[in-house]
C-alpha cells in the first residue's frame, strides 16, 4: 500500500519563495508542536490558501504547507496554568484553525500584540473561501427557487394558454351560434309578437330544457373519456410510456456502470502507465478499454435527451433521439471486434504482479461492488441488443399511423444490423471468458488457455487411477489408495487439449506435474478393455467399466498412459463421446492439411475459400464471420437442407456445429429426418454428399510427376500422422507378410493400441504382380490417406496402392469414410441424448436397424465393427446399471425410519440432504423441455411436467423453512430457529448448491418473518452479516450478475438457480425468432440456447457423493408442516400484532 501522497515538491517551493516575498500576511507566529505541547517560534507566511511557516525568515525550504480552503479560524482562550506562568499568558493572544475535514487536527498559534492576532484571523477566514462558499449555497438556493419559481409559471402559462385556447373556441361557438340566432329572428320578425311578461311557466321550463342539455352533454362526454380510458389504444399508450420509463431507468444504470468504468478503471490506469515504474504501457490501456471513453460521452449525451423527453411527458417522443444515436453506434463494431482481444491482453498484463495487485485494489473499491473488470467491459456488448428488444416492445404498442412508427422501424432495423455483427461475437467472448476464469483458478497458470481459438468443451470430477507403463493399473497400490481423496482430479477439456488438476484445501487448482496438460493430437483414446489384456479387463470388472484410457505419446518424451475413472455410465458416455469427437476433429484436420499440401496445390484453406458453398451467402444459407473449431464460418441463417448437408459433409465436422444441432434439431425437423439423411448417407453417399465435396475430396495435383522425379520429403507433423495411420493398419489386417514392409516401417510404438476405428483392408484391392516398396509407398492419394485418417482418427504412413487401383480405391474409400461419419454422429446422439431414444420408440427401432445393417456389411474394418457393437449396446439397454436415485423413490421406502424434528438434525445433515434432494429435482429434467418457452404456457403442466416439479420442490422448501420458524412461540426459539437455517443456507453454498441458499433466503424475506423485529433483533451481527453476503451472491439484481460470476468458477458438482436460465432463455426467445422471414432456421439463436442447456446438463450430469438418510429426507419432504401464505402472516400478526398508527 502506498503509505504517503506524492506531491510535485518544485512547485511547492516556487510557491513558498512568493509566499514569503509577495504573501498576503507574513510574520512570526508560535505553533504548538502536537507531541509534546511546547510552543515554537516559525516564520509564518500566508500566500492564496496556503499557509507556508519555515524555520526561520531565511529559509530557503517551508518546514510545513498547510491548505486553508474550508476551514474555520478563531480566537482561542488562554490555556489554564499554575499562577507562576498566568502573567505572562496574559500577555499572549491565542487562535485556532480548525480543518473542515476529518483526521485532521486543529493548528493551535499565538501572537504577543491583540492586533496580530486579530490581522491573522481574518486573512486566514478569507483565505478559507468560506464567505465564497457561503455565497454559492445561497445562490444555488436562490437559483433553486428561481427555478421552481420558473418551473410554476411554465405550467401556469400552460394552463392559461389551454384556458385561453378553449375560451376563443367557446368565443367563436358563441358568434355563430348569435350570427343563426339573429338570422332565425330577422325571419320571424314579422309573425313574432313581443310579449312584455312572459309566462312563468314557459321560464322554469326553458330552465329544466337548459339544465336537461347540460346534463346530457357532460354525461355524453363522461363516456367517451370512459370509454377512452378503457380502450386498447389507451391501454397500448400507457404500456408505451411504462417501456419509454423503463428505458430511462436502464439507461440511467447502464451510463453509472460505463462511469465506473471509466473513472475507476480507465483513467487511474492511464496514470499508473505514466509513473515512473508503470505496472502497464499505454499501449495496453489503449487496447483494453479502446474506446470505452467514448462510448460513455455518447450514452451521456443520450440520456440527458432521454430525461427531457420525460420532462415533456405526456408527449414522448423518441425517434429524433435515435436518428442522432444510430450514426455514431459504429463505435461499438470496434469495441466489438476488440472486445476478445482486450480480455487477451487483460489476461497477459494480469501475469504482473504488480498490475494484479494495482487491479484487485481498483476492484475493491466500494463502487464496483465485487465486480471485475472484466464484467464492466462486457456490458457493452448487450446494450445494442438491449435497444432493439425496447424498440421491439414500443412498435409493438405505437399506432400504424404514429406520427414516429416510421422512425423507429428504421432505428430497429439498423440496430439490427449492427447487432448481427456483435452477435457473432458474443459467444467467441464467453468463451474467452470461462477460459480466463479457468486459467486464474490454476495457480501455476496455463498459457494454452490464452489461446483464443481454445474452446472449452466440458469439466468436471473424474478419478486417476494409478498406472504403469502401457497403461496397466498397479494392483499393489489399489488395495491402499484412497480413490476419492488421493485420486480425484478436477478436469477440464477444450477442443485442443485436455487439463488435469488436484485441488488444494482452499480451493485452487494446481496441475499435474506429469500428465496435467495433454496435447489431444498426441492421445488415443481407450473407452474399453480389450478382450486379449486380462489385468485390463479384470480391471473394467472391478470397477464396473467406468473406466477409460488416454495413451499419450509426445514426441519429446517417452509414452505414458492416463487412467481414468467416471462416477456413471452416462458421465463415461459423455466424457468418452466428447474426447474423441476433439481427437477426430483435430486429426481429420491436421492430416487433410498436411496430405493436400504435400500432394496437390488444392492447399486446405484455398479448398475452403474455392468452395463458395462454405462461406458465400446464399439464398438458403447466411454465414457469420465467425470461425468454428473447424476454421469454417459459422452458420447464422440456413435452410433445414443446408443444415443436414454441413451435417454430414465429410471434410469436417465441428464439435459446436454438432452440439447444437442436437440440442435443438426438434425446433426446425423433426428425429425421422434426421435419421433418413444418415441413412442416406450410408446407403447411397455418392448421391447423398455434395459434389462440390467430392470433388475437393479427390482433389490431386494436376502436375503429374514423371516416374524419375524425387518424391518430396515429408515434414515431422505428416511422418507423425502416417506412423498412427500404420499402428490403425497394423491392428485391423493380419500381420501376415503379405505387403512387405521396409526397415523404415517398423519403429518403437508401432504396435501401441488405437481404439478409434481403424484403417480400411486395402488388401481386397491388390492387383497381383504389384510390387511394394518404398516408391509405391508415396504414390498414395490424398482420398485414400483423409478417410484413413477419417476411419481411424489417428495419424500415419498410408498403405501401399498404383495407379490401377484408384477407381477402386475412391469408391471404397467414400464408404469407409460415409460410415465412419454415420457412427460418430450416432454415437454422439447416443450416448449425449439418449433421452430422444427412450422417449421416441420409432427413433430407437430405425437406428437399430441402421446399425444391424451396418453389422451385416461384408467390407467393414474391425473397428468399425466394434465401435457399431458399442453403439448398440448402449441403445438396447433397457435401464443403466448405475439407476440414480429419484424423489418417487425416496417418498415410496416403506421401511423409512420416523422423521426427525428439526431440533435434533444439525446443520450439516439438513444441508448435505437438501443439495441432494435439490440435485435429484434437478437432474431429472429433460433438456427437450428447455425448448420453446413451455413453461409458461398455459398446458405448462403437460408440456413441462418436470420444470413444474421443480418450481413446486423450491415452493415447499421455502415453505418448510418459513413455516418450521412460525411454529416456535417464543422470541428465543425463533431466533435460533433463524440462525440454524442461515448456517443450513451457508453450507449448502459451500456445496455449491445456489438453489438451495435461495430456497432459504427467500424464505426469510416473506414479509410474515421478516416483519418480526423483536425476533431479528435477537439475532447476532455475525448472523445478519453473513445472510447479508449469500443474499448478494444469489440477487437477482442485474440478471443475476453474482450469481453468474460465482458459477463461472464454480466446479462441479453444482445446483444453480433454474430460474436464472429459464429467463436467459426467454430473453433469448422473445428477442429472435426461430426463423427468418423467407424461412430460414435462425442457427444464431440455436447456438445460443444450446450454449445454455450444455451449461445446465454439465451441471446435471455431475453427481454429488452425498450418502442419503431417510430420517432426515423424511422431514424435508412432509407436506403436513407446511402452512400456506395466509395461515403464516395471520400467525405472525398473532405473535407480534401491529403497532398503533
Amino acid at each position: 500500500m502506498q503509505k504517503s501522497v506524492r506531491y510535485n515538491e518544485g512547485h511547492a517551493l516556487f510557491l513558498s519563495a512568493v509566499a514569503r516575498k509577495e504573501g498576503t500576511k507574513r510574520g512570526y507566529l508560535c505553533k504548538k508542536a502536537a507531541e509534546n505541547s511546547r510552543w515554537h517560534e516559525k516564520f509564518f507566511a500566508l500566500y492564496q490558501n496556503i499557509l507556508f511557516y519555515f524555520e526561520n525568515e531565511q529559509s530557503a525550504r517551508p518546514a510545513g504547507i498547510y491548505l486553508l480552503e474550508g476551514c474555520t479560524c478563531e480566537r482561542a482562550p488562554a490555556p489554564k496554568m499554575s499562577t507562576t506562568g498566568k502573567e505572562a499568558l496574559e500577555k499572549q493572544h491565542y487562535f485556532l484553525i480548525v480543518f473542515g475535514h476529518d483526521g485532521q487536527k486543529p493548528l493551535e498559534l499565538r501572537t504577543e500584540e491583540e492586533y496580530e492576532c486579530d490581522e491573522w484571523v481574518e486573512a486566514i477566514q478569507q483565505a478559507s473561501y468560506s464567505d465564497i462558499i457561503i455565497e454559492r449555497e445561497v445562490l444555488m438556493q436562490k437559483y433553486i427557487h428561481l427555478v421552481q419559481i420558473v418551473e410554476t409559471e411554465k405550467v401556469a402559462a400552460n394552463q392559461l394558454r389551454t384556458q385561453l385556447e378553449d375560451q376563443d373556441t367557446e368565443i367563436e361557438r358563441l358568434k355563430a351560434e348569435i350570427v343563426a340566432l339573429n338570422k332565425t329572428k330577422e325571419r320571424m320578425r314579422p309573425y313574432h309578437v313581443y310579449h312584455e311578461n312572459e309566462d312563468p311557466d314557459i321560464k322554469k321550463i326553458k330552465k329544466v330544457q337548459s339544465f336537461m342539455r347540460g346534463w346530457l352533454c357532460r354525461r355524453k362526454w363522461k363516456i367517451i373519456v370512459q370509454d377512452y380510458i378503457c380502450s386498447p389504444h389507451a391501454e397500448s399508450m400507457r404500456k408505451r410510456n411504462q417501456i419509454v420509463f423503463n428505458m430511462v431507468e436502464a439507461e440511467t444504470e447502464y451510463v453509472h456502470q460505463l462511469y465506473i468504468l471509466v473513472n475507476c478503471f480507465l483513467r487511474p490506469l492511464r496514470m499508473a502507465a505514466s509513473s515512473k515504474k508503470p505496472p502497464i504501457s499505454h499501449d495496453d490501456v489503449s487496447s483494453i478499454f479502446l474506446n470505452s471513453e467514448t462510448i460513455m460521452f455518447l450514452h451521456e449525451i443520450f440520456h440527458q435527451g432521454l430525461k427531457a423527453r420525460i420532462a415533456n411527458w405526456p408527449t414522448l417522443v423518441l425517434a429524433d433521439l435515435f436518428d442522432i444515436l444510430l450514426p455514431m453506434l459504429n463505435i461499438y463494431q470496434e469495441f466489438v471486434r476488440n472486445h476478445q482481444y482486450s480480455l487477451q491482453v487483460l489476461a497477459n498484463c494480469k501475469q504482473n504482479r504488480d498490475f494484479d495487485k494495482l487491479l484487485k485494489q481498483y476492484e475493491s473499491n466500494a463502487a464496483c461492488e465485487g465486480r471485475m473488470l472484466e464484467t464492466f467491459l462486457t456490458y457493452p456488448m448487450f446494450q445494442i441488443p438491449r435497444y432493439i428488444i425496447t424498440l421491439h416492445e414500443l412498435l409493438a404498442h405505437t399506432p400504424h399511423e404514429h406520427v414516429e412508427r416510421k422512425s423507429l422501424e428504421f432505428a430497429k432495423s439498423k440496430l439490427e444490423e449492427l447487432s448481427r455483427v456483435m452477435h457473432d461475437e458474443v459467444s467467441d467472448t464467453e468463451n474467452i471468458r470461462k477460459n480466463l476464469a479457468i486459467e486464474r483458478m490454476i495457480v501455476e497458470g496455463c498459457d494454452i488457455l490464452l489461446d483464443t481459438s481454445q474452446t472449452f468443451v466440458r469439466q468436471g470430477s473424474l478419478i486417476q487411477l494409478p498406472s504403469v507403463e502401457r497403461g496397466k493399473l498397479s494392483k499393489v497400490r489399489l488395495g491402499s489408495l484412497s480413490l476419492k481423496k488421493e485420486g480425484e482430479r478436477q478436469c477440464f477439456l477444450f477442443t485442443k487439449h485436455f487439463l488435469v488438476c488436484t485441488r488444494s484445501s482452499g480451493g485452487k487448482l494446481h496441475l499435474l506435474k506429469q500428465g496435467g496438460v495433454l496435447s489431444l493430437i498426441d492421445c488415443t483414446l481407450i473407452e474399453e478393455p480389450d478382450a486379449n489384456d486380462e489385468e485390463s479387463k479384470a480391471g473394467g470388472q472391478v470397477f464396473g467399466q467406468l473406466d477409460f484410457k488416454l495413451v499419450v505419446e509426445p514426441t519429446d518424451s517417452p509414452s505414458f498412459t492416463v487412467v481414468l475413472l467416471a462416477p456413471s455410465r452416462q458421465e463415461k458416455a459423455a466424457w468418452t463421446s466428447d474426447i474423441s469427437q476433439c481427437i477426430d476433429n483435430i486429426r481429420c484436420n491436421g492430416l487433410m492439411t498436411s496430405v493436400f499440401e504435400e500432394n496437390s496445390k488444392v492447399t486446405v484453406p484455398h479448398m475452403i475459400k474455392s468452395d463458395v458453398r462454405l462461406h458465400k451467402d446464399d439464398v438458403d444459407i447466411c454465414f457469420s464471420k465467425t470461425l468454428n473449431s473447424c476454421k469454417v464460418p459459422q452458420i447464422r441463417y440456413a435452410s433445414v437442407e443446408r443444415l443436414l448437408e454441413r451435417l454430414t459433409d465429410l471434410r469436417f465436422l465441428s464439435i459446436d456445429f454438432l452440439n447444437t444441432f442436437l440440442h435443438t434439431y426438434r425446433i426446425f425437423t423433426t428425429a425421422s429426418v434426421v435419421m433418413d439423411k444418415l441413412a442416406d448417407i450410408y446407403k447411397k453417399p455418392f448421391s447423398s454428399i455434395p459434389i462440390r465435396s467430392l470433388e475437393l475430396f479427390f482433389a490431386t495435383n494436376q502436375n503429374n510427376r514423371s516416374e524419375g522425379e524425387e518424391v518430396p520429403r515429408i515434414d515431422p507433423f505428416c511422418g507423425k500422422l502416417r506412423r498412427s495411420i500404420r499402428r490403425a493398419v497394423l491392428e485391423s489386417v493380419s500381420l501376415e507378410k503379405i505387403i512387405p514392409e521396409s526397415p523404415q516401417g517398423s519403429e518403437a510404438g508401432d504396435m501401441s493400441p488405437c481404439r478409434s476405428p481403424s484403417t480400411p483392408r486395402h488388401l481386397r484391392y491388390r492387383q497381383p504382380g504389384v510390387q511394394s516398396g518404398e516408391n509405391s509407398r508415396c504414390s498414395v492419394s490424398p482420398a485414400s490417406a483423409f478417410a484413413i485418417a477419417t476411419a481411424a482418427a489417428g495419424h500415419g504412413t498410408p498403405p501401399v496402392f498404383t495407379n490401377s487401383e484408384r477407381t477402386c480405391d475412391k469408391e471404397f474409400i467414400i464408404r469407409r469414410a460415409a460410415t465412419n461419419r454415420v457412427l460418430n454422429v450416432l454415437r454422439h446422439w447416443v450416448s449425449k441424448h439418449s433421452q430422444d431414444f427412450e422417449m421416441n420408440g420409432e427413433l430407437k427401432m430405425s437406428v437399430i436397424c441402421l446399425l444391424e445393417e451396418v453389422l451385416r456389411d461384408p467390407d467393414l474394418l474391425p473397428q468399425e465393427r466394434k465401435a457399431t457393437a458399442n453403439i448398440l449396446s448402449a441403445l438396447s439397454q433397457d435401464e443403466q446399471e448405475d439407476a440414480q436415485l429419484r424423489i418417487e423413490d425416496i417418498l415410496q421406502m416403506a421401511d423409512c425410519p420416523k422423521a426427525e424434528c428439526f431440533e435434533s438434525l444439525s446443520a450439516m445433515e439438513l444441508a448435505e440432504q437438501i443439495t441432494l434432494l435439490d440435485h435429484i429435482v434437478f437432474r431429472s429434467i429433460p433438456y427437450e423441455e428447455f425448448l420453446g418457452q413451455g413453461w409458461m404456457k398455459e398446458d405448462k403442466t403437460d408440456r413441462t411436467p418436470y420444470i413444474m416439479k421443480t418450481s413446486q420442490h423450491f415452493n415447499d422448501m421455502s415453505n418448510l423453512v418459513a413455516s418450521q420458524i412460525m411454529t416456535h412461540t417464543d422470541v428465543g426459539s425463533r431466533a435460533s430457529s433463524i440462525e440454524k437455517w442461515v448456517a443450513v443456507a451457508d453450507i449448502c453454498r459451500c456445496l455449491n448448491n445456489y438453489n438451495g441458499v435461495l430456497e432459504i433466503t427467500s424464505a426469510l424475506n416473506r414479509s410474515a418473518i421478516y416483519r418480526l423485529k423483536k425476533t431479528w433483533a435477537k439475532i447476532s451481527k455475525q448472523t445478519k452479516a453473513l445472510m447479508d453476503k449469500l443474499q448478494k451472491t444469489v440477487s437477482s439484481e442485474g440478471r443475476f450478475k453474482n450469481l453468474r460470476e460465482t458459477l463461472k468458477n464454480c466446479n462441479p458438482p453444482c445446483v444453480p438457480y433454474l430460474g436464472m436460465y429459464l429467463t436467459d432463455l426467454a430473453f433469448i426467445e422473445e428477442g429472435t425468432p426461430n426463423f427468418t422471414e423467407e424461412g430460414l432456421v435462425n442457427f444464431s439463436k440455436m447456438r445460443m440456447i444450446s450454449h445454455i442447456i450444455r451449461e445446465i446438463r454439465q451441471f446435471q450430469q455431475t453427481p454429488y457423493r452425498i450418502e442419503h438418510q431417510a430420517k432426515v429426507t423424511q422431514y424435508l419432504l412432509d407436506k403436513t408442516l407446511i402452512m400456506d401464505e395466509d395461515t403464516l402472516y395471520d400467525l405472525s400478526l398473532k405473535i407480534e400484532p401491529r403497532l398503533p398508527a
